[in-house]
């Protein structure tokens, strides 16, 4: 197998290394395109138009329009006109990722626990070559408010879990962070955070022209000049010589290894420190107090507080406290919180001790998914599409939903056998999917690098059930020809939060956040059904048909959870007819539900039943299966 080699963790720029980076003769061009087209799409907060998408992957448009159509067939993109747009049942590739790692089903309930505790948000991050991805947020809900997405991608440097995972980097690692820094010296290939600022200065001789001179005197090259700015990327030591850097950093003097005065050197350009020129500093500190700081390294305000979580004795992830300077500053945060956190990770440490002896204790073999039906979808797509369908895009995006809870771990045979492909096509796009750094193999063993979230996980990750929703309702409303509407229950009323309205001269007109009693609509029957005690009280009659005896409201709702459905014919309102559907979280827990309303004089109660009832079910159907693959690692906000 190739080595290891990939671009850079930005997203947007390739390290000297990345670019340098030879394709191997077997990798899967397709699919190699494909994922570049998913990524600028991440970049884009997951919407671009086609045209945009041709611009920023250097792609033809005809190539673009495959990818595109390929992923739309998959459900991986929603095509909206002219513009591709990141559907939910893309996470299952980063939820493949999360499920190999475990870290999240054994310590998220821990990270909850502490941030409801301490009132602050807190976050689980594993480390990315030279960056940090969080793989865990649990967010306090205020006007200034953590805004970091599960996936994103932070240079190591400017967060508080940086320099601890660096305190286990070796050459290599450090290297790829110099060559990084120097590439990309503003940030620019990481769009969730600020772009880092290079502060120019004129003045005399100080400590920067000495760092200037020292190394110009080290590489025998004369790299300062007179009245013009002096770039990173000019500067062959920045980032070269730790001790430099450091010394800048903390104002200490450099009469040691000083070359000789340069005769009339004249006001010269320097660069101050910026953030991470003391990354290695941080990292020496981090290694022997066994914690870190970020003291406003990402943006003004933001303070955060660090410790590592080991397993057998090496770094599994990081837990982060993290505030705003209005509640807290580094140092109180440090002081105020570090014992709590020291308790939490202790807790953390302990669980993932006992699942490793739970599952030393019963040695189970190595788990592999069932085959998936590939060769028959994939035949399927190609007829319907013709060319425009991309098999090898499609056969490569299965082999990373291959991995999950059990099978961290799979060698090549095990890999074909989960996706039902030849081995050789499983060869071909895990010798791609390793190049470009999705896949790293070490004993003809593989496993999934978190890299893999960075395929549309941090922009669908904030998506909210009415947002999931939306594209059905306004499909099923298209098909019906009638109003469609998402509801969710706040104590006795249902609040609307999802609506797509028919152009018809008399149609149902209700808008987004609108309120009605539970008990009279169907939409509020079908949730009422779901809890062991519905609240029944006050049942005003609304319309001579409503009903408002609780004994008899009561065997409607037993008959509704029997069926299924609830079908509510002028109740709420004379001449409106409606029939509704509960929408269910992975648990079975009902927590919305979809209707189709209309006037009565449209359909007949039981035209409603054989001809609304199976599209509303197809459609809920359809809700639900994002909504699973949308909350497995998360909550999916209801509103």
């Amino acid at each position: 197998m190739p080595s290891n080699v990939a671009p850079a963790p930005g997203t947007g720029t390739s390290s000297a290394a990345g670019a340098e980076a030879v394709v191997p003769a077997e990798a899967v061009t397709p699919l190699i395109r494909g994922i570049a087209v998913l990524r600028r799409l991440t970049d884009a907060d997951g919407v671009s138009s086609l045209s945009g998408l041709e611009r920023s992957t250097g792609l033809a448009r005809s190539t673009v329009d495959r990818i595109t159509a390929t992923l739309a067939r998959r459900g991986y993109v929603r095509l909206d006109g002219r513009d591709a747009v990141l559907a939910p049942r893309l996470m299952e590739l980063g939820n493949a990722y999360l499920a190999a790692l475990r870290l999240p089903r054994l310590l998220d309930a821990h990270a909850d626990a502490l941030a409801d505790e301490l009132d602050e948000s807190v976050s689980l991050a594993v480390g990315d070559q030279d960056g940090i991805r969080f793989i865990h947020q649990a967010t306090r809900r205020r006007a200034m408010s953590l805004s970091f997405r599960i996936g994103d991608l932070l240079p190591a440097e400017r967060t508080a879990p940086g320099p601890l995972f660096a305190t286990e980097w070796g050459d290599r690692e450090w290297a790829r962070w110099h060559e990084r820094r120097a590439a990309d010296p503003e940030d620019r290939g990481f769009p969730a955070v600020p772009a880092r600022s290079r502060p120019i200065e004129y003045g005399e001789d100080d400590r920067n022209d000495e760092k200037d001179r020292i190394g110009a005197h080290r590489t025998n090259r004369a790299n300062r000049t007179n009245g013009k700015d002096l770039t990173v990327a000019q500067d062959p030591t920045v980032g070269k010589d730790p001790t430099v850097d450091r010394d800048l950093t903390v104002g200490k003097s450099l009469a040691a290894d000083r070359p000789e005065e340069e005769p009339g050197a004249g006001r010269s350009a320097r660069r101050l420190p910026t953030l991470g020129d003391d990354f290695e500093q941080r990292t020496a500190e981090a290694r022997e107090a066994g914690w870190a700081l970020d003291d406003q390294l990402i943006e003004p305000g933001l303070v955060a507080l660090s410790m590592p979580v080991r397993e057998a004795g090496r770094i599994a992830c990081v837990v982060s406290v993290v505030s705003h300077t209005s509640r807290h500053t580094a140092a109180d945060l440090r002081d105020t919180l570090l014992p709590r956190l020291r308790e939490a990770v202790a807790a953390m440490e302990r669980e993932l001790r006992e699942a490793q002896h739970a599952e030393s204790a019963t040695p189970t073999p190595r788990a592999t998914a069932a085959p998936s039906g590939l060769a028959v979808w994939t035949g399927a797509s190609k007829q319907e599409l013709g060319r425009e369908f991309i098999e090898s895009l499609a056969r490569g995006l299965t082999v990373i939903t291959a991995f999950g809870e059990g099978r961290a771990e799979l060698n090549l045979t095990e890999v074909a056998q989960a996706t039902g492909l030849a081995r050789a096509t499983a060869r071909r796009a895990l010798i791609t999917l390793e190049h470009l750094g999705y896949v790293t193999a070490h004993d003809r063993v593989f496993r999934l690098t978190p890299r893999v979230l960075g395929l549309g996980f941090p922009p669908l990750s904030r998506t909210s059930l009415a947002e999931i929703a939306a594209p059905h309702l306004t499909e099923l409303s298209q098909r019906l020809h009638d109003s469609v509407s998402l509801a969710v229950l706040t104590g006795d009323e249902i609040q609307y939060t999802g609506r797509v309205s028919t152009s018809r001269v008399m149609s149902v007109h209700i808008t987004i956040g609108t309120r009605l009693p539970a008990y009279p609509t169907a939409l509020g029957r079908v949730m009422l059904a779901d809890l062991p005690e519905p609240p029944l009280t006050e049942l005003l009659p609304l319309t001579p048909r409503t009903i408002t005896d609780p004994a008899r409201l009561t065997a409607v709702l037993d008959r509704v959870r029997e069926e299924g459905y609830a079908l509510v014919d002028e109740e709420l309102e004379v001449g409106l007819r409606s029939v509704a559907v509960p929408v269910r979280e992975r648990g079975g827990r009902v927590v919305a539900a979809v209707n189709v309303a209309m006037h009565s004089s449209r359909r007949t109660p039981e035209e409603c039943v054989a001809e609304v009832l199976p599209e509303l079910r197809a459609a809920v159907g359809r809700i639900e299966e994002d909504l699973w693959v949308a909350g497995r690692f998360r909550r999916v906000p209801r509103t």
